[in-house]
């Protein structure tokens, strides 16, 4: 699960509101996330960067632990470019 890390009004999507990676995109450069209600309902999907958002822990680091970003394979020939949604600073 990943969490956003800007807030992107134009979506209606939050700072903090959390997504799942459905979709590697632009060799590993993007992913499509996929936002859901409680009932699991899909209430947008949009390509992101990575730096837009943020993996989310569900258990405790070990203590050397070393943080790492997040990469993706490469993805077959026929990925299609995406429109990325724009960061708003709002």
């Amino acid at each position: 699960m990943r969490t956003l890390t800007v807030n992107l009004p134009q979506y209606n999507l939050w700072r903090g509101q959390v997504g799942t990676i459905v979709e590697t995109l632009a060799n590993g450069t993007a992913f499509e996330v996929e936002f859901s209600d409680r009932n699991g309902r899909t209430y947008e999907s949009l390509g992101l960067r990575p730096e837009q958002i943020m993996v989310l822990r569900f258990e405790p680091a070990a203590p050397d632990a070393k943080a790492e970003m997040v990469t993706a394979g490469r993805q077959p020939n026929n990925t299609k470019d995406w429109d990325l949604a724009a960061p708003n600073s709002s």
